[in-house]
């Protein structure tokens, strides 16, 4: 049987199927071992927070530009919405930290982050969050070598336990699968600002309208395929 190449989005259709925009991952992904953490290493992962007394925190770093996240928005039929932009590849560096009870910290610098500014935002959660730490990130140099090292190896061991995702599995952060998404796309969506300091304005008021819905900040572990 053979079909015309015109009937093939309804053939499709009927079966349930439906356009979608791919995800890209890594070649280098072990699926097996981002399986095993999601369903074994992560509940391990809370409880020993619970019998340690440690609050639990993921933490990832991305960048907000000058340049608009543009996305999808009403305007007059046959006359397209334009929102200006000034071309710059300007940005914020910001790391920021989740936590299960719907927290959220974050630093905000002008320049590309470091170890240092990794020790900084321990330091930062510490006071904020409580005493001990169980910190969740990525295996990005910032957080492996450095000011990193010569702080756990000084103080910092005894109130931060460190733990490393899988490689190449952002997919597990809920970070990367809903707050920065939320962020750029719906907070900030559509947003043009003229210089730094506006964009660091609107960030930090985006922010703020996030943690007044620690729901929703919850909603993005189970993006991520962590359970609560």
């Amino acid at each position: 049987m053979t079909y015309h190449r015109d009937h093939v989005s309804r053939i499709l259709k009927d079966l349930g199927w439906t356009p979608q925009i791919p995800i890209t991952r890594a070649i280098q992904r072990d699926e097996v071992a981002i399986a095993h953490w999601r369903t074994d290493v992560w509940p391990e992962l809370r409880q020993r927070a619970v019998a340690e007394h440690r609050t639990l925190v993921f933490v990832d770093e991305s960048g907000f530009y000058l340049l608009p996240s543009v996305v999808r928005t009403y305007g007059p039929q046959g006359h397209t919405p334009v929102v200006a932009k000034t071309l710059t590849r300007d940005h914020l560096s910001v790391m920021a930290g989740l936590t299960p009870a719907g927290a959220l910290y974050t630093l905000v610098r002008r320049e590309s982050l470091s170890s240092s500014e990794s020790v900084v935002f321990l330091k930062h959660v510490l006071i904020q969050a409580g005493k001990k730490l169980l910190v969740i990130w990525d295996g990005s140099p910032i957080h492996r070598w450095g000011a990193v090292r010569a702080f756990l190896a000084e103080e910092g061991a005894k109130r931060i336990h460190l733990e490393v995702l899988p490689g190449y599995a952002p997919d597990l952060s809920p970070l990367d699968q809903g707050c920065w998404h939320h962020l750029k796309d719906v907070e900030m969506a559509n947003l043009s600002c003229r210089d730094m300091e506006e964009l660091h304005l609107e960030f930090d008021l985006a922010v703020g309208r996030l943690r007044q819905k620690p729901r929703l900040i919850r909603s993005f572990f189970a993006a991520a395929g962590l359970a609560l």
